[in-house]
């Protein structure tokens, strides 16, 4: 979907990120509201997911978000989880279940995430950090911020 490119911290772009932490289910709900099974079992490009695996992707890469901010903010350095992500879009909950269930499960994620971080002091976000095992780096809190 993109390449990230690092952004130096402001409030600014702090209060842009949460803003799109806070928003984002009721904007991916208004995105896929209209569409009717044929649509949601099209790949959204080329040789990538259907909109039905990428909808129920944003939920499963964000709880992993959720639970890397988490132990960020409670733990010394922790090493995170990594998961396929391709593997995850085959499983049978993917392929089976409707979308409206990721839907409502984001709700309450991002209703969790955006008040366990609305308020996590500048600080925090330029020195709280993860080890990411398959970079082999260690990340800030911010940079997590920037590529939920």
């Amino acid at each position: 979907m993109g390449k990230y490119e690092p952004q130096p911290f402001s409030i600014e772009q702090k209060i842009e990120w949460l803003a799109d932490i806070h928003f984002l289910p009721v904007q991916l709900e208004n995105a896929v509201l209209n569409l009717d099974e044929e649509q949601l079992e099209t790949p959204y490009r080329e040789g990538g997911w259907t909109v039905n695996q990428l909808v129920h992707h944003v939920a499963d890469s964000h709880m992993n978000a959720y639970c890397r901010f988490k132990v960020c903010l409670t733990e010394d350095n922790p090493v995170i989880k990594t998961y396929d992500e391709k593997q995850w879009a085959e499983m049978n909950d993917v392929h089976k279940l409707p979308i409206n269930i990721s839907l409502t499960l984001l709700h309450a994620l991002h209703t969790r995430w955006y008040e366990a971080i609305k308020l996590v002091s500048d600080n925090d976000w330029n020195n709280r950090t993860v080890f990411h095992p398959e970079q082999k780096k260690t990340i800030r809190l911010w940079y997590l911020l920037g590529t939920r």
